[in-house]
């Protein structure tokens, strides 16, 4: 596993389980993320809930993200990523990442903040928030 971010002394970080899908077009030349109304990019995703196995959250998060179902998924791996959330609380997102091909768009997407964009794998560094959003894009090159 890959940890980023760093932890920082006497805080004490609140684990936050989230599934997360890397997609690529064909080419493998984009990915597609989802940007928020704030003009943050991440990947399609999400927190597990309570009694989600990780694959029923990254469907349920993509079922309401991008509004498609999965067609099939493959595990990257998974990456930790420390930060102190905007409110000012501590949290370790615990990443679990699969590189996902997509299958029929079951609905529109529900989140309406939030606006699906394709973006160059080569500018994941820079526009994803998260750098081990970064990381799991690269794994699948």
């Amino acid at each position: 596993m890959v940890i980023f971010g760093q932890k920082l002394k006497d805080l004490n970080y609140e684990p936050k389980p989230r599934a997360y899908a890397v997609i690529l077009n064909h080419s493998k030349q984009k990915v597609l993320t989802v940007q928020t109304s704030s003009g943050h990019y991440f990947l399609p995703g999400g927190g597990i809930e309570d009694c989600e196995s990780v694959l029923t959250c990254l469907e349920r998060e993509l079922l309401e993200e991008i509004g498609f179902e999965i067609k099939e998924q493959r595990f990257i791996g998974e990456a930790h990523r420390y930060f102190i959330t905007r409110n000012g609380k501590p949290i370790i997102n615990e990443g679990r990442f699969y590189l996902v091909k997509l299958g029929n768009k079951l609905q529109e997407p529900i989140e309406i903040d939030h606006f699906t964009k394709w973006i160059d794998v080569g500018m994941a560094e820079d526009l994803l928030v998260h750098d081990h959003q970064a990381w799991a894009v690269h794994q699948c090159l």
